[in-house]
């Protein structure tokens, strides 16, 4: 708690064994520095951390009280159905023990704010001190942990799943982490465009944007432009279903993998490891040489030392204009632009000639972006 009881006394929890072990969100105790907890009988104790998962923002922390505490049971949420009646609970704006009730609109539901998006949709009400607060079936039973809200909905509230937080909080009781298996792959959804770029019959699967070197991919003979469609002998239609299947997986297992490389189905049998801790991304500085609604620069040695960039050859995206092709085609501001059509790009000249080459004005650019790559169409102006 950064500053005092009173200042910081918006987030929820719920207790899962009578000794005093609560289940919460990491966002709500992450920046605290002593954490305390009231309960319904407004007893106060003070929590410690037994144990923390960014990658879901789920965190276990234990008190130690007084006598044995009544405890909430986690449910199976996967047979959860849209339509289902859900309660939320928890301690919105500091008004304590706060019940909302609605209907569950979507299940493993991808927002975009972690590897392993797969939230339950509710319509139960669900603000700020919400978080950390159980949903609960009409069994009185806890479905998901109430998580995440769009910013200016209403109505529109998200709890990460009891089939995928019931192991996360397991691993932080018994090892105060979370292990999880890793393919070392960067992966990215396939939209019609790629589908189309790559002659795929259908917009499904995780295509392979890079593959880290000596990695458990790479070991097993994945290659960039391949397109997972089952892992483990689970189906792979979207590319976020790619990641909470492996995380999943025990270390050192043997898994299979089905794939379509050059339009052809193969598969390939990895090891998979553990995961580690990720690289962040890097930034550029601005530039002045504008093209396509790209602000771009030559990499040279001394600019990527500069940056702290490992790549010496390519485009930096040094900017990108609003509104234009390379913004509406997802590019950023410090992208290295590697390839065009699966041809190598080394400067500014090279990326303007092969895009005037690309057919039907749309263009397969393969960016590195942090430690990994990935694909993007641009379209463009005929004539350009």
């Amino acid at each position: 708690m950064p500053k005092s009881w009173k200042e910081r006394s918006l987030g929820s929890g719920f207790i899962i064994s009578p000794d005093g072990y609560i289940v919460t969100n990491h966002h709500v105790i992450k920046d605290a520095d002593v954490i305390k907890i009231r309960l319904s009988d407004q007893k106060i104790y003070d929590a410690k951390i037994v144990g923390k998962d960014p990658k879901t923002d789920l965190a276990l922390i234990k008190i130690n009280p007084t006598e044995k505490l009544h405890v909430l049971e986690f449910g199976d949420s996967g047979i959860l159905e849209e339509g289902d009646w859900v309660l939320a609970i928890g301690n919105p704006f500091g008004l304590a023990q706060t019940v909302t009730a609605g209907i569950v609109s979507a299940k493993e539901r991808s927002i975009g704010i972690g590897p392993y998006d797969q939230f339950i949709q509710t319509d139960a009400s669900i603000n700020p001190g919400n978080s950390g607060g159980p949903l609960i079936n009409l069994a009185g039973e806890v479905v998901g942990i109430n998580t995440a809200i769009v910013a200016g909905g209403q109505g529109i509230g998200f709890a990460t799943p009891s089939s995928l937080a019931k192991n996360i909080i397991a691993q932080l009781r018994e090892k105060g982490k979370v292990v999880r298996g890793w393919l070392g792959v960067y992966v990215q959804a396939v939209t019609p465009e790629l589908a189309e770029k790559f002659k795929l019959k259908d917009a499904k699967g995780a295509l392979v944007a890079s593959v880290g070197k000596d990695s458990p991919a790479d070991k097993a003979g994945f290659k960039q432009g391949d397109v997972i469609t089952s892992f483990d002998g689970k189906a792979v239609d979207e590319m976020n279903q790619l990641p909470i299947a492996v995380a999943s997986t025990p270390i050192g297992k043997k898994a299979k993998v089905e794939i379509i490389r050059d339009s052809k189905p193969a598969t390939l049998e990895v090891v998979v490891g553990e995961l580690k801790d990720d690289a962040g991304e890097e930034s550029a500085e601005p530039s002045a040489d504008t093209d396509y609604g790209l602000t771009l620069q030559d990499l040279t040695e001394d600019l990527a030392k500069s940056m702290h960039l490992k790549d010496t050859k390519g485009v930096l995206v040094a900017d990108v204009e609003q509104d234009g092709p390379a913004f509406e085609a997802g590019f950023k501001r410090g992208d290295v632009i590697k390839e065009v059509n699966r041809t190598q790009i080394n400067n500014i000249e090279e990326f303007r000639s092969a895009l005037k080459k690309s057919k039907d004005n749309v263009a397969l650019v393969l960016v590195k972006r942090g430690s990994g790559t990935i694909f993007l169409t641009m379209k463009m102006e005929s004539g350009k």
